[in-house]
């Protein structure tokens, strides 16, 4: 009973983080709006009142950017999740979401038609790249899955990170090898912002689709977080507790990597993010999944989220990668984890 109270209390904690970091990252930007203000935008699209909203504050709150928000919390806490996901099934620290060359695999179509400019299935712009982003992860997924499956179905934690790393360094050379070939300036530009990540472009769609994928996931894998618990102590144990070891993995691992696929496709591949956050929470929580799944998601969300509002504000008329910010502050976190780690072992 206690247990459990506690885990709601972790819960309601992260989740009144998130919401105060949303609302605030809602009133800042080119034109400042109160969190009051913004509150009252939220409040009378919900149905809850007019307020006295401006037209103005409605625009730019709810129209400009919550879409923005939104997509950038659903993109933190999928990543968030799937890095726990997979750092439990391998037993690999140093696993993340892209663990399966999905980021690469994203790169090579995402760069085919940024530097080509060629349509995709009939689209152009924007939705070309995101659909040609989700085609090249898919591939990449399918010809790791196929490399690392052993006799009898099997899927291996070592070959698969094995043939994540063979299958993204493949990607990586025919990224590189196109850019440089092509001399384009300005097409280098795009690829480098769409590698490093970007929410800039989340619109109400995008982002709605972001929320709704991100949510599965964390519905999901909660449902199997017994099994995930098993899985920490390794196959043997997880064998004699009843569990499919085999068809588990695969569901697990294909599932994260289709979620991983989807939000790479509309945002870029986002660093650090699925690494630092689920070593974050474990030390609060502990490594039972039911709680730290959840927590996972709400953390991972407020995380990208921040990041974002810094990356479009902290430079004057200016903004910098998503990817960017990202990195400056997880690696630190996650050398000092590091050094946590040496000192207690």
């Amino acid at each position: 009973m206690r247990a459990a109270l506690d885990r709601y209390v972790v819960v309601a904690v992260a989740l009144l983080i998130l919401a105060a970091v949303m609302a605030t990252a809602l009133g800042i930007g080119a034109v400042h709006v109160p969190v009051d203000r913004v509150l009252a935008v939220v409040a009378r699209r919900c149905g809850l009142g007019d307020h006295g909203v401006s037209l103005l504050e409605d625009q730019i709150v709810w129209q400009l950017r919550m879409p923005r928000v939104l997509g950038a919390a659903g993109v933190g806490a999928g990543l968030a999740v799937c890095g726990a996901v997979l750092q439990s099934l391998t037993r690999n620290d140093l696993a993340d979401p892209y663990l399966l060359g999905i980021s690469s695999g994203a790169s090579v179509g995402a760069v085919t038609v940024l530097v080509f400019g060629v349509s995709f299935v009939g689209l152009a712009g924007a939705t070309a790249v995101a659909v040609a982003a989700f085609v090249g992860a898919l591939g990449a997924l399918f010809v790791v899955l196929v490399l690392a499956s052993g006799r009898g179905g099997t899927l291996p934690p070592a070959r698969t990170v094995l043939a994540g790393v063979a299958v993204g360094q493949a990607c990586a050379a025919y990224t590189s090898f196109v850019v440089i070939a092509r001399g384009d300036q300005s097409a280098a530009r795009r690829v480098l912002d769409w590698t490093l990540g970007s929410v800039a472009g989340v619109r109400w769609g995008s982002s709605v689709v972001l929320a709704v994928v991100a949510l599965v996931a964390v519905v999901g894998t909660t449902a199997v977080a017994g099994r995930l618990d098993a899985f920490a102590f390794g196959e043997d144990s997880a064998r004699s507790l009843g569990i499919d070891v085999t068809r588990t993995r695969w569901m697990l691992m294909v599932g994260t990597a289709l979620v991983t696929a989807v939000l790479v496709s509309y945002v870029g591949a986002i660093g650090f993010v699925g690494l630092v956050v689920p070593h974050m929470v474990r030390i609060v929580t502990g490594p039972r999944h039911r709680v730290l799944v959840p927590v996972c998601a709400l953390v991972g969300a407020t995380f990208l989220v921040a990041a974002d509002t810094v990356a479009r504000s902290v430079v004057a008329d200016q903004e910098i990668p998503i990817g960017v910010v990202t990195g400056v502050v997880g690696a630190p976190f996650f050398a000092w984890l590091l050094r946590r780690g040496r000192a207690e072992s």
